[in-house]
């Protein structure tokens, strides 16, 4: 019992350093206010968008920014900010789906391949070795297209082909783990494997998975929107930021806000998941204290 209170009380300290830590960095606590920011602005999009994205008006075709439409309307007179307060919906979910779902894979095949080894580990890492021979966009493209155009082979592309770099970092980090003290101290008093990598295992390889998945979700929504941009992703009149980009890329000229606005959320977002995935990466990192 008094081991339980002491680990309790030590991991809460662990905490509050890591959470003292993060808000020094004002760039990270940039980025989570406006990743905390798009969140909301998703769950509530059906309440503040000021008209519904798919309605068409001709009448109201190229209208430049006014007091109806704060960002003005796109060729068929959809609004802009409502198509792109929509599209925060839509570029997240398929930053969470497949964020979740190439970090778990990772961590599971990573984790097996470091921890048994043998020919289980020959097997997944010549299989990751083979994935990261080619760019991962090319990839993920050619995937897109040979499965036909639509959200959904955008996501199974992108997990398709990001999930080998977490198996790659989680096996690394297994390997290191798995000869400590602690891990043999564990194994002699007769704890199963599975019992090993979750207890002890795990907490200990996490850190970097987060951080990746941090920073994986700008270049998951951001390979996501270029997949889109070359018609492969979201089809019309899907409000999706890439597929707004390849809409208004015909009129740069006559009504640069088409393009300017999507390609702003884009950024926005991209730089907010970064700026927070680098402040993780220094409050994670265990040799934090020499430094500071």
């Amino acid at each position: 019992m008094h081991d339980i209170v002491i680990r309790i009380i030590q991991s809460r300290t662990s905490f509050t350093d890591f959470f003292r830590y993060l808000k020094k960095n004002k760039l990270a606590v940039m980025g989570l206010t406006i990743i905390l920011s798009l969140i909301l602005i998703a769950f509530i999009a059906p309440f503040i968008a000021p008209h519904d994205p798919l309605e068409l008006n001709l009448n109201n075709r190229l209208l430049q920014p006014c007091e109806g439409y704060p960002l003005g309307t796109d060729d068929l007179g959809r609004c802009i900010l409502s198509r792109i307060i929509y599209g925060t919906m839509i570029s997240l979910e398929i930053g969470i789906v497949v964020v979740g779902i190439t970090s778990s894979i990772g961590l599971v095949l990573g984790g097996f391949a470091g921890y048994y080894g043998g020919i289980l580990d020959e097997i997944i890492m010549r299989v990751v070795d083979i994935m990261l021979s080619f760019p991962g966009i090319i990839l993920a493209l050619t995937i897109a297209g040979v499965l036909g155009p639509s959200l959904f082979n955008v996501m199974l592309a992108l997990t398709l082909v990001h999930w080998t770099s977490y198996a790659r970092v989680v096996r690394g980090s297994v390997l290191s783990v798995k000869e400590k003290e602690f891990v043999e101290s564990a194994r002699a008093l007769g704890a199963s494997n599975l019992y090993i990598m979750v207890h002890h295992i795990l907490p200990n390889v996490i850190a970097p998975v987060i951080v990746m998945a941090t920073l994986g979700m700008g270049h998951v929504i951001l390979s996501a929107a270029a997949l889109s941009f070359l018609g492969l992703g979201a089809q019309p009149p899907i409000p999706e930021w890439g597929a707004m980009l390849n809409s208004g890329r015909a009129f740069m000229r006559t009504a640069p806000s088409l393009t300017i606005f999507p390609g702003l959320a884009i950024m926005i977002t991209v730089l907010a998941f970064n700026f927070l995935g680098d402040g993780l990466r220094d409050a994670l990192d265990p040799r934090r204290e020499a430094v500071t």
